[in-house]
């Protein structure tokens, strides 16, 4: 699961609610070891989402660096090379 979470930071354009909303899931879900809660969970897992959200918003407002914003597909596409030599037959 964990590994659906992606760099956020420094890209160019910066990251949108939905990846943030989407990374703050998949967190939540690794952290309670299930996908999908039971209905008894649902408000308290839905809660952890919308925390780690804020607090990932928050994060990626107060860094600061001198790097250069990463090319969103330049990095789509060294990711898709890397795993096409990773799966390779």
């Amino acid at each position: 699961m964990c590994r659906n979470i992606r760099q956020l930071h420094n890209f160019e354009p910066p990251a949108t609610p939905d990846e943030v909303q989407a990374a703050a899931l998949q967190y939540v879900r690794k952290v309670a070891g299930s996908t999908k809660p039971s209905q008894r969970n649902q408000e308290a897992f839905d809660r952890a989402v919308a925390a780690v959200a804020a607090a990932t918003a928050e994060l990626l407002e107060a860094l600061v660096t001198t790097a250069p914003p990463k090319d969103r597909e330049i990095e789509a596409a060294k990711a898709k090379e890397r795993a096409a030599q990773r799966y390779a037959s």
